[in-house]
């Protein structure tokens, strides 16, 4: 991706990239208001708001598919569609429709003046870099968890967006579902006293990455794909649906599933805008295969002021086990062997999920508050919140500097266990303190130009 390349017609995409579209697709009909694509600017408060979609496989995907659905009911714009798998970018292009062009370079989206937003679900390595990108041109931003890979990444997102006052809205969606709601709630009216200790669970990472190196498939543009990373050959075990298993472009459940889980415990701790004075990690890395995340990781965050232990615990798993499994409105489920555990000098409470599904145990679901009850925000949906955020300027459920300091913690997570040692932490400089070793490790090189 080297050489920039700019929008190409819809119809002779399609044309070219045909074998790579599922048999029997149809573009369904869309209708836009005429002129509404063609005027520069932004949108004001009462009109909608146009998007452009950068990275559409996986989550990419499941986005696109979304905000189709509200262009249907005429509520948004799509402009654009960007990927640099080809296969990937032909099916985006069928579902986005005719009025959306597509690109094979995110930074000829960014460049689209009638652009007021951007959706950034690209590969972890690229989550940072992209979100400063949009921040530069005025683009509001939705980007998939973890919000970056190393300390510094975290830092350049905070600064690039609050200097551009765009409103940021990361992909830990927990703190938007419905029980969501109701576990902070019971949370914040003292149910459980004073909480000293919340202790996250999850199973172990996968051992994998086998197949030797080998080309890239045709339709994928693997320089490109590794964009600020390294140059390394292609490997099938280190690319799609495999990337998250590497410590440089992924980092394993802590990172992943981390950001979801965590980001609950810190919203529901009150904790947003501070950080833990001292981390502290042990594990085992896998001993076979590509990938280097580790298998079993335990990693101690301890907070000052007020006083509150953090625990992220791989393998870990809650009890009571009757609260897994049951019949619910609208069916039996079963709940994810994946939450947190909150400990209060006067009782218990787990929460299991923290991603697109958010179950609080029935105590909190059946709780009624009384006369003089805390309130607390209830989100009416992540990208409804990230909307209001757009238009109105209020601070999004799960901001930039909410998202950015929970990838840090699974950054730091990840960095104690690699060196075998505690490292203190200054949350106030966002700064590792009195490792030379380690300071040097909160940031890295990147490949000109996808450079913060």
């Amino acid at each position: 991706m080297s050489k920039r390349t700019s929008g190409v017609p819809r119809r002779t995409f399609l044309k070219t990239a045909g074998s790579a579209l599922a048999a029997g697709a149809v573009a369904a009909p869309y209708v836009i208001p005429s002129g509404v694509l063609a005027a520069a600017g932004r949108t004001g408060a009462n009109e909608r708001l146009t998007f452009g979609h950068i990275g559409v496989g996986g989550m990419g995907g499941y986005h696109l598919g979304d905000m189709v659905s509200r262009l249907r009911r005429g509520e948004v714009n799509i402009a654009a569609v960007c990927d640099i798998d080809d296969k990937r970018l032909a099916n985006a292009s069928r579902t986005a429709g005719p009025q959306a062009d597509v690109y094979r370079d995110y930074r000829d989206v960014l460049d689209r003046k009638d652009i007021d937003a951007v959706v950034i679900a690209t590969p972890d390595h690229w989550h940072a870099v992209q979100t400063v990108h949009a921040a530069e041109r005025g683009k509001h931003v939705y980007v998939e968890k973890p919000a970056c890979c190393t300390v510094e990444e975290g830092k350049a997102m905070i600064t690039a967006a609050n200097k551009a006052q765009i409103a940021v809205q990361v992909g830990s969606q927990g703190r938007s579902q419905p029980e969501a709601y109701l576990a902070h709630r019971y949370l914040v009216n003292g149910n459980l006293g004073k909480v000293s200790q919340v202790d996250c669970f999850h199973y172990p990472s996968p051992v994998g990455g086998f197949a030797p190196d080998s080309d890239p498939q045709a339709e994928l543009d693997w320089d490109a794909w590794l964009g600020p990373l390294r140059w390394r050959p292609y490997n099938r075990g280190y690319c799609h649906g495999t990337f998250r298993w590497m410590m440089e472009s992924g980092g394993g459940q802590i990172r992943d599933r981390g950001a979801h889980v965590m980001s609950c415990a810190m919203w529901w701790m009150n904790a947003d805008g501070t950080g833990p004075v001292e981390v502290e990690a042990t594990g085992e890395a896998p001993q076979r295969g590509l990938w280097d995340s580790a298998v079993k990781i335990s990693v101690k965050y301890t907070f000052k002021n007020p006083d509150w232990v953090l625990t992220w615990n791989q393998p870990g798993e809650p009890a009571p086990p009757e609260e897994r499994t049951g019949q619910e409105p609208g069916g039996r489920i079963t709940r994810p062997g994946y939450g947190a555990v909150y400990r209060g000098d006067q009782g218990t409470f787990t929460h299991w999920g923290g991603d697109g599904g958010t179950w609080a145990e029935r105590k909190a679901r059946e709780w009624q508050p009384g006369a003089g009850a805390k309130e607390v925000y209830q989100s009416p949906g992540h990208k409804e919140d990230w909307f209001e955020g757009i238009k109105t300027g209020k601070k999004t459920i799960m901001n930039v500097e909410a998202g950015a300091d929970v990838a840090i913690l699974t950054v730091l997570g990840n960095l104690s266990f690699l060196l075998g040692r505690k490292l203190r932490w200054d949350h106030s400089k966002r700064e590792i303190v009195g490792d030379e070793q380690a300071r040097r490790l909160m940031g890295r090189p990147q490949r000109y130009p996808y450079t913060l």
